[in-house]
């Protein structure tokens, strides 16, 4: 079966690399414990504050369950 998971963080000024670094174990941890083999794509969209400043990030990973 075709599963999507969606991972988001909050993204501060000068702190983007560490929390970028924190989203992508997040995901590894993710696909470990879980044992997926089979990752069919992973999907990056920005959320934008009221000034258009980007205040977050969502990841999309769509998998096939094990």
């Amino acid at each position: 079966m075709i599963r999507v998971r969606t991972f988001t963080s909050q993204l501060k000024i000068f702190h983007m690399m560490q929390e970028i670094g924190d989203l992508d174990e997040q995901v590894n941890d993710f696909i470990a414990s879980n044992q997926i083999r089979n990752v069919i794509s992973t999907s990056d969209a920005l959320t934008t504050g009221g000034d258009g400043e980007t205040v977050g990030i969502i990841r999309v990973l769509t998998y096939e369950e094990p």
